[in-house]
């Protein structure tokens, strides 16, 4: 499963990666991202190709094979034979520039030339091991030997740390003091809620009316309920423009035309400026007074003067 790796600046001006060719450099990058906890992954270009390179039809697997030939001339990894005679590949400065907080174990075998002949559970550090002998919650006395005889590691083939029962306990008092989870993060918790009952308008006032009553106003007078991201948008744009001190019965009569019209609610603006704004009709140039002409009145008696 591909993971969120670090790369770093220095990264894109490096004298090793600047040896290998563009795309064997994104290879490399993309390699980062499918290599397990301890930068190791199976050298199989058709897989890598298709992790990797699958909206690019072009380089294909011969095209990858020959990346990966690259990187391991330029000493970016290093592809190796297991035990089970399947080929792995490893990133040689994985240590120095990926920092895993928890490494889980690695199904591929250690590298023999940088890592040595280590199993692959023992390559990674077990993250929280107590090394040292524990105090048991129940008796108060440290922990039976054979707990303290046995490593961690051997228990523990997953990478995951070897805690004291009372652990669940504590973590459980840590969230109570930090009061009621309210949720992802990256959450607006004031962005309005989709399909709800009413209309999720601004509460935003301009006098005794608020952008909420003018668009309960709006629904009322529609024949069906307008969907709720229109009502949504309608009241964001109602509360903008009360925020600007326009006068309610413009703001109605550009609703009214909106309505009327079928418009887009983008367009409420512009008729809310139509209906503050439209010109009155002209009226016709005044026209001082002078004497008929004679054949102006001649005209008008019918030649009977």
């Amino acid at each position: 499963m591909a993971r969120i790796r670090t790369i770093k600046p220095e990264a894109f001006i490096s004298e090793s990666l600047a040896a290998v060719s563009v795309h064997a450099e994104r290879t490399f990058f993309g390699l980062l991202t499918q290599a397990d906890d301890h930068g190791r992954f199976r050298d199989q270009a058709a897989v890598i190709s298709g992790a990797l390179w699958s909206l690019r039809p072009e380089h294909g697997p011969l095209e990858v094979e020959d990346d990966l030939t690259q990187l391991d001339s330029a000493g970016l990894i290093c592809r190796y034979e297991g035990d089970d005679g399947k080929r792995y590949l490893h990133i040689v400065t994985w240590a120095h520039h990926q920092k895993i907080n928890r490494p889980s174990g690695s199904r591929c075998p250690a590298c023999p030339r940088h890592q040595g002949s280590r199993p692959a559970e023992a390559a990674s550090p077990v993250h929280g091991a107590l090394h040292e002998q524990a105090m048991s919650p129940h008796d108060g006395g440290p922990e039976g030997s054979r707990e303290r005889s046995e490593p961690s590691v051997n228990r523990e083939t997953a990478g995951q740390g070897n805690f004291s029962e009372p652990s669940p306990q504590r973590l459980d008092t840590a969230v109570r003091n930090h009061g009621p989870d309210l949720g992802p993060r990256i959450l607006d918790l004031g962005s309005p809620p989709v399909g709800s009952a009413s209309a999720p308008a601004p509460p935003t006032v301009s006098g005794s009316i608020s952008a909420r009553d003018l668009v309960g106003e709006y629904v009322a007078s529609c024949d069906h309920r307008p969907p709720s991201d229109v009502l949504g948008r309608l009241g964001k744009t109602v509360g903008k423009l009360l925020g600007e001190g326009i006068p309610v019965e413009h703001i109605r009569a550009g609703m009214r035309r909106m309505r009327a019209k079928g418009l887009s609610v983008s367009l409420l603006p512009s008729l809310v400026n139509e209906a503050m704004n439209t010109p009155q009709a002209a009226a016709a140039p005044h026209r001082a007074w002078t004497n008929p002409a004679p054949a102006e009145v001649e005209a008008a008696y019918g030649g009977q003067l």
